[in-house]
Formats: structure tokens, sequence, C-alpha cells
């Protein structure tokens, strides 16, 4: 049978050829049902009883970076058209990498199926027009392996691969493993990064024995990421990455050092309180936060959040291994002593490398002095790093707060970081006062907003009672100082989680993200808000910008676990939670999260026992209490499961219609589900959003249900995406 332009192939009408290879034919089609273009490949040759289950078990595979199975025939296969070109490099070494991961990290996800590519090189890799990588034939070798023992072969006979690119074992004949594709994926990214083959040979022949005898030539590249190359290359399966998740771990690490090599970066360490009085803590933290939020400031230098930062305070851990941890070339560490109106602030830049000191000073000043102190202290900062404060960042004008103000603000950011149920009232008669003592302090004002939306989040104040407060003080924020950008990240949450204004919350979003220094926490809240409009890659890419600058925040690694997870990224995803965990073994969110990610993956006893471990530590919090009550009953449990329900009592208190939604997903009731989600999303839940994109909630998004529920948070168009 041959094809051409106006043939039907059962609904789907044949467009115009895209190209052809040894296992069949491929067209531009349209799906006359959906008025969908779609590719299609015809495949020749005979096809084993097994073809259909092993197609569908890749049409399985949904991940961001694998091109999808939309269709099976009796002798072709439907895919996901995409507008693309093959890789070709040499890519830079920062694009090398970040596309390398993609791949890693489709690959990682389809080994974990038990699924092996078996034919990875650039022409199976289109990037497309946002530039990302998409693996196309992903297992189409397995299909065509047509029960034969020999699983390398092709169901014309011959080796299967394309030689210059196939493992040692690929080109002998011998049996394959999740190993032969990390051997491919080394020449992949050699190639990538150099512009060459690894094995140019000049036949097939040729280069099948230079891949089994001999080494590529030497790539000019970074010791760690030449070392990765080298370790995927190694002739013995044995020897090279045994997994895609080690692969995956190992070239994030690298693509990590190279960024803090590439640029000067910095960790501004929490000032020792040398004052009498321990209580003055609040303002030696305070300094070095603003010293921080001045030097993010500073192009091309690298500053590591408060979050991160801080994680140290306290620890008696060398300098070193705390540059290490957070990826910086120097810390900068200080002392504030108070006494009466005069301050002493000592602070020390030191060389991560070798404990060296870059630069020291002390400042014997007046209280009215400090903001000079903080600006004296960033600019012998950027003069020893050699860089500089931009022109235009220069040359703004920084609202200098009357002191009284700016210490009523220090306090409540430090009782608001503590984040307990006290703390956070002490926080809020703090921030109320320095409103205040000063109303043209719109950095004041825009805090108080981001603290009052947080509240939502864990259910201590529901979302409509505060928006209107909220949107309020953000607005004042911006009258005051319009390029604000926490002020602006605030409006794009009411936006999105309060309004379903996807309109304002894009125009937020871009005036958030205006200012290169838009802090992690802007980064985190855009992510947030993209999670919930389905534009999940997006959203990644704010989390990876959030984390990092501040890779120990455990709240925006956790929620960039969950939005991996929606994208089915589920062994990333877990990986975040299990750092977070390490971090802080009580978080619990990344305890409810995961427990989320286990059931999703059908790991029920693994679930039940997250789910556990997150009721004991926050039983106050609906959405815990009802995934631990559906999973007890789900195990069989039941009069244990109805004791924990009542805990949610109606459904009338804020976030308890969030609680049941999970509860009767757990029991497998869909609609029972929606209804509760529907309910949580008119009340305004604020996390309701992020939930209904989890990989948890999956099995709604492809139900009846989802078209009503994405039309009442103004989603119909995204109704079909997953």
């Amino acid at each position: 049978m041959s094809l051409a332009a106006g043939d039907m192939i059962g609904p789907y009408e044949i467009l115009s050829p895209i190209g052809a290879g040894g296992m069949g034919e491929v067209w531009k089609a349209r799906d006359t049902r959906l008025n969908r273009v779609v590719a299609i490949k015809w495949l020749k040759g005979q096809h084993s009883a097994r073809f259909e289950q092993e197609a569908r078990a890749i049409a399985a595979l949904n991940h961001p970076n694998i091109c999808q199975i939309h269709d099976i025939g009796q002798d072709y296969l439907v895919l996901e058209y995409i507008e693309g070109q093959p890789l070709r490099g040499p890519f830079s070494a920062e694009e090398g990498v970040r596309l390398g991961l993609q791949i890693v990290s489709a690959l990682e996800e389809a080994h974990a199926k038990g699924i092996l590519h078996r034919d990875l090189k650039p022409a199976n890799i289109l990037l497309n027009a946002k530039r990302e990588a998409k693996l196309l034939d992903f297992g189409l070798a397995k299909l065509g392996a047509d029960g034969e023992s020999d699983a390398t072969r092709t169901v014309e006979g011959t080796v299967l691969g394309t030689p210059a690119y196939m493992a040692p074992e690929q080109a002998q004949g011998k049996p394959l493993d999740a190993r032969s594709d990390i051997f491919s994926f080394g020449t992949v990214l050699y190639e990538m990064l150099s512009g060459r083959r690894a094995f140019s040979a000049e036949s097939p022949l040729s280069a099948i024995a230079d891949i089994i005898h001999k080494e590529p030539e030497p790539l000019q590249a970074s010791v760690d990421i030449t070392r990765i190359i080298a370790r995927c290359l190694r002739k013995s399966p044995s020897d090279r990455f045994q997994s895609a998740t080690e692969l995956r771990t190992a070239l994030a690490a690298a693509r990590v050092a190279a960024t803090a090599e590439a640029h000067q970066s910095i960790a501004v360490l929490p000032f020792a309180n040398m004052s009498r009085d321990a209580d003055d803590e609040y303002f030696s933290d305070g300094l070095a936060e603003e010293i921080i939020n001045a030097l993010v400031k500073v192009p091309g230098l690298k500053v590591i959040a408060r979050t991160s930062a801080f994680a140290f305070k306290g620890q008696n851990i060398d300098i070193r291994k705390i540059a290490e941890t957070l990826g910086v070339t120097t810390v900068l560490e200080g002392s504030v002593r108070r006494a009466g109106n005069r301050i002493r602030v000592t602070a020390q830049l030191i060389t991560a490398a070798d404990g060296s000191h870059l630069w020291s000073e002390r400042y014997d000043r007046e209280m009215a002095d400090v903001f000079a102190v903080q600006d004296e202290i960033s600019a012998a900062i950027s003069g020893a790093l050699q860089v500089k404060l931009s022109p235009a960042a220069a040359a703004k004008h920084r609202y200098t707060p009357k002191l009284p103000a700016y210490e009523a603000l220090l306090k409540a950011k430090h009782f608001h970081w503590k984040v307990t149920a006290e703390s956070m009232e002490q926080a809020k008669g703090f921030y109320e006062q320095a409103i205040a003592l000063d109303p043209q302090y719109a950095l004041a004002q825009a805090a108080y907003a981001d603290y009052l939306f947080g509240r939502t989040t864990v259910g201590m104040t529901p979302l409509r009672e505060v928006a209107p407060t909220v949107r309020t003080l953000a607005e004042r924020a911006l009258e005051l100082d319009p390029s604000l950008p926490e002020a602006h990240s605030t409006l794009g949450l009411i936006a999105a989680m309060h309004d379903y204004n996807w309109r304002e919350f894009n125009r937020q979003l871009m005036l958030t993200i205006a200012d290169d220094a838009a802090s992690p926490h802007c980064h985190f809240v855009c992510a947030l808000c993209l999670t919930m409009a389905g534009r999940l890659t997006e959203a990644v890419e704010h989390y990876e910008r959030a984390v990092q600058a501040d890779p120990l925040h455990l709240t925006i690694r956790n929620f960039m676990g969950v939005t991996l997870g929606g994208t089915g990224r589920h062994a990333e995803a877990e990986a975040h939670f299990r750092q977070v965990l390490s971090l802080d073994p009580n978080f619990f969110w990344s305890h409810q999260h995961l427990a989320e990610l286990y059931a999703a993956q059908g790991r029920f006893e693994e679930a039940l026992s997250k789910a556990e471990k997150a009721f004991s530590l926050a039983p106050w919090y609906a959405p815990i209490v009802g995934l631990y009550a559906g999973l007890l009953a789900r195990a069989g449990r039941k009069d244990q499961a109805r004791q924990i329900i009542l805990g949610l009592g109606t459904g009338e208190k804020y976030g308890a219609s969030g609680g049941f939604a999970l509860f009767h997903l757990c029991c497998g009731d869909l609609d029972k589900a929606a209804d509760w989600f529907e309910k949580a999303v008119e009340e305004r839940d604020s996390l309701v959003g992020t939930s209904l994109r989890s990989a948890f909630t999956g099995p709604l998004r492809v139900s009846a249900r989802w078209p009503k529920l994405a039309e009442r948070m103004n989603l119909a168009e995204l109704g079909s995406q997953r």
C-alpha cells in the first residue's frame, strides 16, 4: 500500500509527507473528527499480537518532552504533531545541559514504566518553538521486536538502532536495558555541545567498530560535564550511570556548579545580634535582609534569598560547607550591636573556595544612619566583586521610611517567618503599626498584603474575607511605588485565585517579572498561578528560577514537586518532596503531597503511611484530614476513617470542601469529588486550583466533570488539558 495526499486512513485525512525510515513512513494528517492536525506513522511489515498492548503502554507515558501517541490502527500509529527541527549543535554549555536535562527526564519517566527508547539520536529529538526537546519514536523499536527472543532486532531482522549512536552491547546484538539508552544519550549530549558526532566513522561498520573499541576525541567542556559524558560512554554497562535518575541528578548538579562558576554569587548570612537585649535579633536579621534586597539589584550577581541564607542560623557550620550547599562563590557575615541611639555594624566578605577575606569593615553610626550603612556595605561588596549597580538601579531613588515604621516592619517580618499561630498574630500587629507610623511606606503595604493572603493558604482566614483588603493594600503600594514587583505579584494572586480573571493575571505577571530583580517569592507566586491555569511548563520555569535563588525554601520546592507531578514527572516530584523532608522531617505539606503522589501511582500502602504522618503534624488542616480518612477507607479501615472525617464537620468551614473532595477521590467516587471541588472553587479556596493540577487529581481532569470545573474558573478553553 502506498499513501498520497487526500487518502483516508480511518478518520484521518493524509495531508503531506513528513519523512520515511526503516519502520515506515510519516505523514502529516488531519483528524476529521476533532479537526486536529496529527502525524501518522504508517508501519511496514507484520506485527505481533503484542503490538496494540505495547503501543497503549507507551501511550500511557504522559511527559512534556515525549511525543504522545493519540491512536492506533492495524498498521499505523497516530502521533502528536510537533512543529520543530531536529537537534543540531553546537549549543552553548548552558543550553545544551538544559535540553539534556529534559531528555534525561523523559528517559527517566519511560524507564520507570519499563519502556526503552533503543534509537536515541538527534534526528529523533525535535526542538519546538518554545525551545523544548520532544522525543520521537519513543519505544517504537520495542514494538517492532515482534516477540523475538532477541529484542535488539527490528521486524526486518537487522540490528536495531543507528550505528553512530548505539551502545556497544546493542551493536553486538546483546540484550539491552536502561543503560543502553544512557550510552546513546552520551553520544547525543556530546554532539549537542561539540557539533560533531562522538563516533564519526565513514561507514556504519567502522562506526560500530569504533563504538566497541575506541573512545571519542576529547570534548571542550567543563570538568563536570566531561566526566558525565565519559561515564555515559563507558563500554561496559556496569561502568555507566545505572539509571536515568542517577544521570539526571549528576547533570543537574553540574548545571548548578557551572552557573556558580560563570557568575559572581553571594549568600548574606544572618548578622549576629551582639546587643545586650536578645529581643534586638529582629534588627540584626532585618539588616542582613535589607542588604540582600540591595544586592539583588546588582546585574550579573547571583544572590541567595533570605530563607536559604538564614537556614544555617544558630548552627556552627564551616563557611565553605554553607557556600557549597547554596552554590555560591562568596559569603557575607557580620554582627550588629545596638546601644541607645547608636549602632555598630561589622561585616566581612569571605571567598568560599579558601576562606580568605575579600573585604571587611566596621561602621559606628547613629541609628538614623542605618539606611546609609546598608548602601555603603552594598557598594563595598560590589566593588570587591568588581560588579556594579546598573545605571537605572543606581539612579532610582529609594524611599527612606520613618525609622519607627522601619523597625516595626522588621519586627513584623521577624514574627511572620516563625509561622506559628501566636507569631502570626504578633506579625499582624506590627504590620499595621508600620503602616500607621508611615502611610507612605509602600513596602509595608505590600508586605502586609502578602501576609494576609498567606494566611488563606493554611486555612487561617477565608480568601473571600480578606481579598478586598489585600487588593486595596497592593493597589496603595503601587500608588506609592509603581514598580514594586511584590505588589504586582499579589494582585496577580488575587486575579487568578479569587477573581479567575486570567487576562488581568497575565498583565500582572508581565509587570511582576519586568524587573530582573523580581524576588524568588515573586517567581513562586507566578508559578502557583500558572499551575492553576494549566500552563505547567511555564510554571516549572518560574519554580526553577525561584529555587536557584532560594534553594532551601521548603514551600517553593514542595509546590514545585506538586507541579512536576502534574506533568507526569513523578520521579522528579518525589525527589523534591524527599529533599524538603531531609531538611525538615516535620514539613506537613510534603508528607501530604508525597502521599498524593504515591496514591496517583497506585502505591497506596506508602501513601497511607505518609498521610498518617501528615495528619499527626497538622490534624487541623482540612486537605490532610480528607486525604488520610480517604486512604483509611480505601484500606478497609472504615470505622477509623469515619472518626477522622468527622473533623471536617458538615463542610461549611473554610477549606473543608477541599478535604471532602480528596476523601471522595481516594474512595474512587469522582462525581462526589467533583461536587466538593466545585464548592471549593465557589468558596475561593486559595489552593484548590493547584490541587486540581496535581498527579492525584489526574482522573478528574479526564472525566466528564472536568469541563464544568474548568468553566467555573474561567478555564473552559483549557478543559482538554491534562
